[in-house]
Order: structure tokens, then C-alpha cells, then sequence
């Protein structure tokens, strides 16, 4: 009998070698069903609320025009942002999601061979962003409290170092940098460097020694803050971010942005939400309480738990991360497990918030 399974051409096409470097992202995993019980995602930060009626209310008004393009300017929203912020529109920029203007800022700032700096483990799209342009990833690893070393990563600073990436608070394991330190170390960056303070968990925060990050750009040319409506805002689905950077720099990100990167349905979004700031206020403190709560719990049963103030916490549980994200998806739980560091769980729903402190119980006594 003849073989008739079709053979597949091979290729001649050239990709870029860049590629080889660049590690695959891992979203969180949707949540297991398991007979009998409620799953639960708490793998991707994401706001347990559904959207406020209000802003469901434009979303539906606005989606009757998605036959048009959005704005590509997206000067709305800008506006809006710049009214609130209190800072010239000009240094606006914006984008799909705070990782897509992050990638703008490398694109920005970064050639084949020039180095970018940040902490390990941190968010994992950042090494990612900087393999794709070509660019040198220097990890600085975290100190024992699961916190930024910025001593070490002013140390790490050479000839080459175009960008630092500050995350605050620290995704995946929770502590925001203090003031006091932020700025003794933006003091030893030279002033052709780019900071970039990452803020995506910005409304969970209640540290008093956490940093005013916007006063702390507008004292220095070299520092952009980078914001998102995913968490706090709950419009994950809608993707848009922003940075606030200064004109020089806010310009070039204007520039490297896809062109109609943030669609209508997501401008409107976002502009409803922080006219509706008051209302999500009420649930962002609700999930902090939560947090609260958790952590004390955690804490009681005996864990070390990072100071957090974002919307999750962090287990260090190393060598046994996978034995732990699999206890929690046998309780109909999905965390994010990351290697052999750890797993992030998310603060959302009370229920899946007690059925986590049911199993951090248990692994404690396994």
C-alpha cells in the first residue's frame, strides 16, 4: 500500500536569533473543576468583583461603534488621566496593559547588547521584553525578606545599563521598596539611566514607608511610573496601562506604541472606572481587609509570610512548590507556582480565601 501521510516542507526562513533567548511566559491556569466544590482561579491577580453596573452600562454604548477605529490617541482617557494625576497630558503614554508600555519602554530605550536591570523573582514578562529586543537581562536576587536589593542593584549598574526596572509592590512575592531607600538609590543612578517604577498593585497598597512615586518622577527627568486598570480597576479583559513619564521620554513611547493599541471598549472603560473611583474604592479596602486577614491566619498557622501590599501573598515554600500548587488544586484551587522559588496565591473570593488557609494548615503538618 502506497504511503499517502503528507510530508511538511522543512524551512528555510531565517528568525531572529534573539528568539532563542526568549523564555515563554506562564499565565495563571484557569481553575479545575472538582466534584462537589467551587473552583477557584487565584493564579492571576485578577479583581474577584465583576464590573461595576456603570461601567458596564458605557461598554455596552461604546460597542456599538467597534465598526470604527478607537482614538488613536487615545486623548480621552489622557486627559482624564492628566486631570486626576495632576500632570501635563504630554507625559502620558499609553498602551495595551502596563506590559505592553513596558515594552514600548524597551523598545525605546534599547539596542541589541544594552543591559536591563531588575530584581529576581520579579515579573516574569520582563525578562521576556528584553530578550525580544535583543538586550541583556541582569537579575538582581531578591534579599531574604523577599524584597528589592537595591544596594546590589545599583552595584550591578554598568556602561551598558540603559533601564531598571523597579517593581513596587513587588509581584510575585508582595513588599513594596520604603522611600527612604528608593531614593538613596535613585541618588547613585546615573542621570542617562531609565527607571521605571512599576505600579501595577499601586491601590492595594498601605505601607506608610511605601514611595510617592509620582513626586519622586517629577524631581527626576530619569524616572517613569507605570500604572494599570487590570487589578484594582478589574478591566484585566480590556487591557490598557500607562506611564507617566517625562515629555522627551512619554514622546519616544508614543512613538514604539502599536498603532490603536488601546481599543475603544477600553478607553471608555477606564474613564467610567475612575469616575466610578469612589465605588471601587470600597471593594479594593474589602479585599485588603481580606488580605489582612489572611496573612494573619497564615501567620498563626506559622508561615513567614513577605509583608505584602499587593493583592496576593507569597509562599516560599522552594523545593516544594509543585507538592504545594497540587495540594491547593486537589481543594479545587489553581496558584501560581513559580519553579522551585515559591507559589503566588491570589486574595479573592472569602470562601477560596478559607479553603486556602484550610490547606496552608495541612502542608504545614504534611
Amino acid at each position: 500500500m502506497t504511503d499517502v501521510t503528507p510530508s511538511t516542507p522543512s524551512s528555510r526562513v531565517r528568525l531572529r536569533g534573539a528568539l532563542d533567548a526568549v523564555p515563554a511566559y506562564v499565565a495563571g491556569k484557569p481553575a479545575a473543576a472538582q466534584a462537589g466544590v467551587t473552583a477557584y482561579k487565584i493564579s492571576s491577580n485578577e479583581n474577584p468583583y465583576p464590573p461595576l453596573p456603570s461601567v458596564l452600562d458605557v461598554v455596552r454604548e461604546q460597542a456599538g461603534q467597534m465598526n470604527r477605529y478607537p482614538d488613536m490617541g487615545v486623548a480621552a482617557l489622557t486627559a482624564k488621566l492628566a486631570e486626576r494625576l495632576g500632570v501635563p497630558a504630554a507625559r502620558i503614554a499609553t498602551g495595551p496593559g502596563s506590559v505592553g508600555v513596558l515594552g514600548q519602554i524597551i523598545t525605546a530605550f534599547c539596542d541589541p547588547g544594552d543591559e536591563v536591570i531588575f530584581a529576581w523573582r520579579s515579573f516574569e514578562a520582563y525578562p521576556i521584553l528584553v530578550a525580544l529586543a535583543g538586550a541583556t537581562a541582569v537579575q538582581v536576587p531578591l534579599t531574604s525578606e523577599a524584597r528589592h536589593d537595591l544596594d546590589a542593584m545599583a552595584e550591578a549598574i554598568t556602561e551598558r545599563t540603559k533601564v531598571i526596572l523597579v517593581c513596587t509592590p513587588n509581584n510575585p512575592t508582595g513588599p513594596s521598596v520604603r522611600a527612604e531607600e528608593l531614593e538613596a538609590f535613585l541618588d547613585r543612578v546615573p542621570d542617562d539611566v531609565m527607571v521605571v517604577l512599576d505600579e501595577a498593585y499601586l491601590e492595594f497598597v498601605t505601607s506608610e514607608e511605601a514611595p510617592d512615586a509620582l513626586a519622586i518622577h517629577r524631581d527626576r527627568p530619569n524616572v517613569a511610573v507605570l500604572r494599570t486598570f487590570s487589578k484594582a480597576y478589574g478591566l484585566a479583559g480590556l487591557r490598557v496601562g500607562y506611564a507617566v513619564a517625562h515629555e522627551p521620554v512619554a514622546e519616544a513611547l508614543r512613538k514604539t506604541a502599536i498603532p490603536f493599541g488601546v481599543n475603544s471598549l477600553a478607553q471608555a472603560a477606564a474613564i467610567a472606572s475612575l469616575e466610578a473611583f469612589d465605588e471601587l474604592d470600597i471593594r479594593v479596602k474589602e479585599l485588603v481587609a481580606e488580605r489582612s486577614r489572611v496573612v494573619a491566619a497564615l501567620e498563626k498557622q506559622g508561615w513567614e509570610i513577605p509583608d505584602t501590599d499587593a493583592n496576593f501573598v507569597w509562599f516560599g515554600v522552594g523545593e516544594r512548590t509543585a507538592e504545594f500548587a497540587a495540594a491547593c488544586q486537589a481543594a479545587g484551587l489553581t496558584v501560581r507556582p513559580y519553579g522551585t522559588d515559591g507559589a503566588r496565591a491570589t486574595i479573592a473570593e472569602r470562601e477560596a480565601n478559607d479553603r486556602l488557609l484550610e490547606v496552608a494548615e495541612a502542608f504545614t503538618r504534611s
